[in-house]
C-alpha cells in the first residue's frame, strides 16, 4: 500500500530532494529509453487533440493547450517526484478557470486578455502548491472527503455536459449557468439551430470513442477519432457545411511572458488560485496514490505540491493556464511501458514538432468533435456506482454528495468547491458532536465488554454502569457528554459507580474539563464514584494539568476496563447478571 507521508529518513539528502530531475538524470538505465520513447509518443497522440479541446473548455483559444502540455511536462520532470505521472490540462480544472476568468474579461471578451489572466492564475497556483509543498501543507488534500468529492465531480460532469451539447451539435448559446443553459440547448434543438452535418459528425465522435474506450480501450481512441473526423471534414468539404473547425495554429514555440493583469484583477484571480489548487492536490494525491500501490511505492505528498506548483508556473509564464494530474493520461503512459518522466519529455517534444513544422495538420479537426472529447471525459468524471454505494451505505455521507453535487451544478463552480470543502470539514464536526455512545456490558463466549443494544441479554454488574464515548471530549459535545451521564444516575437509583470506557477520548479540552468537574461533583453529592479507564497518557496530562484530580479521586483512573471493573467487584462484592434478574 502507498503511503502518503514525506519521511526524512528516505528522502533524498540536501538539495536534491526538492529537485527528483536531478537524480533521475543520474539513476537513468539505459534500457528505459526505448521504452519511454514509445510511451511518450503514443503519449503525445492524446496530449494533443485533448489539450486543445480543454483550453477551449478553460475559454481560452485551443493553441494555448499546447503550449500549456509542453511547459508543465517540463516543469513536472524537473520537480516532480513520480516517475509515472502525467501532467496538463484537465476537464476538472477548465470550468473552473472560466468561472475565475469570465468575470474579469472586457465586454468584447479580447483573447489576449484571458490569455493573461489565465496564465497569471497558473502562477499563482504554482505559487500556492510550491510554498504549501514546502511548508509541508500536504494534508490539505484531505479538506475533500470521499463523498463531497463524489458530488462534486458529479456534478462538475453534469455542468460539463451541458456546457458542450450546443457545440457537439454545431451552434452556439448565451447563457449563464446549468439552468439557463439547458434551457437555451432545448430551445435551441426545438428551433432548429443545430446543424444537421456537424450534429451527425460531433456524435458520431462521441459514440466512437465510447465504444473505443468499452470494447478496446488500449487503443488511442481519441486520436484515432480526430483523424477519421478531420480526413471527413477535408474529404467532403464539410466545411462549406458550416462546420467550424481549429484552422491553422500560430507556429512556433510559446515565448516567454509575463502575464499582463492589474492589480485589481488580483484578488479575485487569488481566489481561484486557492479552490483550484486545492482540486488539483486532491486528484494529484489520489491518482499518485493508486498508481504508486500498484508499483508497491510511496507518495511523497509535499514534493507532488512542489512539482505541481513548478508545472503551473511554468506552463503560466508561457501563455499557459493552470494544470493537474491527468488519470486517463497516466494510465496512457504506464499501458505503454513508461519508465520516467522522460515520457513527458518526449511528449512535449513531440508536441513542439507539431507547433513549429506541422500546424497545418489541426486545420481539419471539427470543433463539435473537441465537443466529444470534452463530453466522453466529463462521463469519465462522473461516479454513478460510488453514489449508488453511498445511498446503500451511508445515507448521510450520500446527502452530503448531493449538496456538493448541486453546490456545483446551480451556484458554479468555484461556490461548489467551497460548499465540498466546508461540508467535509462540516461533517468531521458532526462526527465529533454527535459521537456514538454507548453502555456496555458482558456477553457469553465473547471477551470484552460490549454495547448492550447490539447485545440486549449482556450481563450487567448491579449498581455499575460502563460507558463509552467514541470521540474527543470538546467543547461542542461535553454539555451532551454531561448530560448523558446525568441522566444514567438518574435512570439507576442504586448506581454506586460510573466507569468511563476513555479509550477513544483523544483529548480533553478546558470547556470539557470544567464540566467533569463541576458532573463529578454533582455525583459525589448522589453516592456515585466517577472513574475513568483506559485513558490515554497525554489526555491524562491534561487532567494533571487542569488540576482534575483535586475532585476525581486519582485512584480512580485506572489503566484497563477489566482492571476497573475488578476493583469495583472488589470493593462492593458484586456478581454479573442478566437483565432480567437485575434488582
Amino acid at each position: 500500500m502507498a503511503s502518503l507521508t514525506d519521511r526524512p529518513d528516505v528522502s533524498p539528502p540536501g538539495w536534491q530532494q526538492y529537485v527528483p530531475g536531478v537524480i533521475l538524470a543520474r539513476s537513468y538505465q539505459r534500457a528505459w529509453l526505448p521504452k519511454d520513447i514509445v510511451a511518450g509518443l503514443v503519449l503525445s497522440a492524446l496530449l494533443v487533440p485533448q489539450g486543445m479541446a480543454y483550453a477551449q473548455l478553460a475559454g481560452l483559444p485551443p493553441v494555448t493547450g499546447l503550449y500549456t502540455s509542453i511547459l508543465c511536462l517540463l516543469g513536472y520532470a524537473v520537480f516532480g517526484p513520480s516517475r509515472v505521472l502525467v501532467l496538463g490540462p484537465d476537464s476538472s480544472l477548465g470550468p473552473m478557470i472560466a468561472a475565475t476568468i469570465a468575470p474579469l474579461l472586457l465586454a468584447n471578451g479580447d483573447p489576449a486578455r484571458a490569455i493573461a489572466l489565465a496564465s497569471m492564475l497558473a502562477v499563482m497556483v504554482g505559487v500556492v502548491m510550491a510554498v504549501a509543498g514546502l511548508a509541508r501543507f500536504g494534508f490539505v488534500a484531505d479538506l475533500l472527503s470521499k463523498p463531497t468529492q463524489i458530488g462534486y465531480m458529479n456534478g462538475l460532469a453534469l455542468t460539463i455536459v451541458i456546457g458542450q451539447l450546443a457545440k457537439l451539435f454545431g451552434f452556439s448559446v448565451d447563457a449563464d449557468g446549468l439552468v439557463a443553459e439547458a434551457q437555451a440547448v432545448v430551445s435551441g434543438l426545438a428551433n432548429g439551430d443545430a446543424n444537421t452535418t456537424a450534429a451527425i459528425l460531433g456524435v458520431g465522435s462521441l459514440v466512437g470513442i465510447l465504444v473505443l474506450n468499452r470494447w478496446l480501450p488500449k487503443l488511442p481512441s481519441v486520436l484515432i477519432i480526430v483523424v477519421l473526423a478531420s480526413i471527413l471534414v477535408s474529404a467532403f468539404d464539410l466545411q462549406s457545411h458550416d462546420v467550424d473547425t481549429i484552422g491553422v495554429l500560430p507556429q512556433g514555440f510559446p515565448p516567454f511572458t509575463v502575464p499582463d493583469v492589474t492589480l485589481d484583477d488580483l484578488p479575485p484571480l487569488f481566489v481561484g488560485a486557492l479552490a483550484i489548487a486545492v482540486v488539483a492536490l486532491a486528484d494529484t494525491m489520489s491518482t499518485a496514490s493508486a498508481f504508486a500501490a500498484r508499483k508497491g511505492e510511496r507518495v511523497r505528498g509535499n514534493q507532488e505540491m512542489v512539482g505541481i506548483g513548478a508545472a503551473n508556473i511554468a506552463a503560466g509564464f508561457f501563455q499557459g493556464f493552470p494544470v493537474s494530474t491527468s488519470g486517463s493520461r497516466t494510465a496512457v503512459a504506464d499501458q505503454a511501458g513508461s519508465k520516467s518522466q522522460v515520457t513527458g519529455l518526449v511528449g512535449a517534444v513531440m508536441i513542439t514538432v507539431v507547433l513549429v513544422f506541422a500546424t497545418g495538420l489541426m486545420q481539419y479537426v471539427p470543433q463539435p468533435t473537441l465537443g466529444a472529447i470534452v463530453i466522453a471525459a466529463a462521463l469519465s468524471l462522473a461516479d454513478i456506482a460510488g453514489t449508488r454505494r453511498l445511498w446503500h451505505q451511508r445515507p448521510m455521507e450520500f446527502v452530503l454528495s448531493i449538496i456538493a453535487l448541486l453546490g456545483v451544478a446551480l451556484l458554479g463552480v468555484l461556490p461548489g468547491i467551497l460548499i465540498a470543502v466546508g461540508l467535509s470539514i462540516l461533517n468531521v464536526f458532526r462526527r465529533a458532536w454527535w459521537p456514538h455512545q454507548a453502555e456496555l456490558g458482558r456477553v457469553e463466549g465473547i471477551d470484552g465488554l460490549h454495547d448492550t443494544e447490539s447485545y440486549p441479554d449482556a450481563e450487567l454488574l448491579p449498581g455499575l454502569v460502563v460507558y463509552r464515548f467514541d470521540a474527543p471530549l470538546i467543547f461542542a459535545n461535553a454539555r451532551m457528554f454531561g448530560e448523558k451521564l446525568r441522566a444514567i444516575a438518574e435512570d439507576h437509583p442504586d448506581l454506586r459507580w460510573i466507569i468511563v470506557a476513555a479509550e477513544p477520548i483523544t483529548d480533553i479540552d478546558t470547556t470539557a474539563s470544567d464540566m467533569l468537574q463541576e458532573l463529578d461533583s454533582w455525583l459525589n453529592e448522589r453516592g456515585v464514584s466517577l472513574v475513568f479507564a483506559e485513558m490515554k497518557d497525554p489526555v491524562r496530562e491534561k487532567i494533571e494539568q487542569y488540576e482534575l484530580t483535586r475532585t476525581i479521586e486519582p485512584r480512580h483512573f485506572l489503566p484497563t476496563l477489566d482492571e476497573a471493573v475488578e476493583e469495583y467487584v472488589r470493593e462492593t462484592g458484586a456478581t454479573w447478571r442478566t437483565p432480567d434478574r437485575k434488582a
